[in-house]
């Protein structure tokens, strides 16, 4: 599988995560990214034994876009605390159906995860296993009934912008799970990671990586 490299030194991995596919190994068992870029850097640096490669955050399986990934164990521990301090910047492009009454607004909700389902769902705050998840959005555009959103999150919750988003009545295109009632099976879900800004763990340069969604149905809508 070709997965584009966006960036690479000897602590950092910036790559597009393709669509559809885990990020780790998961009860698929199907080929996962990690497991992916392992093999990748171990014949291109020609590397003997395991290769160290550290997850930094996650994508959802469907998801797609700029990813960071840790090469040595000090990157690793850095960037972990850099994203516990909220000092990764995360920004996503979604297309929903429908148009938020507000242009641009904060959204706070607690969310459980029933692992079991792999569902998650809004819950009230003293509800047990119940976490705080915030996100910032703002419209971009509105075309054919859909609206292109910015969002940027401060919590990284699993699921959260399509849980939080499909709450208030404006699920993502093509996301099965939380919006069956408007999306048909097949439709590739519109949630893409479009921008990581964050601290370089060695050089502390502050390091921005962009990533654009492909030119294909609904994004082809706005490029």
């Amino acid at each position: 599988m070709n997965v584009p490299i966006l960036y690479e030194d000897n602590h950092l991995l910036v790559v597009e995560k393709p669509v559809n596919i885990p990020v780790q190994e998961d009860q698929s068992k199907d080929k996962d990214l990690l497991t992916l870029l392992k093999e990748d850097i171990k014949i291109r640096h020609k590397k003997p034994g395991n290769v160290f490669l550290a997850l930094v955050h996650r994508l959802d399986r469907p998801v797609g876009g700029a990813m960071v990934f840790a090469k040595t164990s000090k990157a690793a521990s850095r960037l972990s605390d850099q994203l516990r301090r909220k000092a990764i910047e995360r920004t996503y492009l979604a297309v929903v159906h429908g148009v938020p009454s507000k242009a641009k607004d904060q959204l706070e909700d607690y969310l459980v995860k029933d692992h079991r389902k792999n569902i998650v769902r809004t819950a009230k705050p003293n509800e047990k296993e119940a976490k705080k998840a915030i996100l910032d959005y703002e419209v971009a555009s509105e075309k054919k009934g859909f609206s292109l959103l910015s969002v940027k999150l401060h919590t990284g919750r699993p699921h959260q912008i399509r849980v939080q988003l499909s709450s208030r009545g404006f699920p993502l295109y093509g996301d099965q799970k939380y919006g069956q009632r408007v999306n048909k099976p097949g439709q590739q879900i519109a949630l893409w990671s479009n921008k990581l800004v964050l601290e370089h763990p060695t050089t502390k340069e502050v390091m921005e990586f962009t990533s654009t969604p492909p030119y294909e149905y609904p994004w082809k809508l706005w490029q």
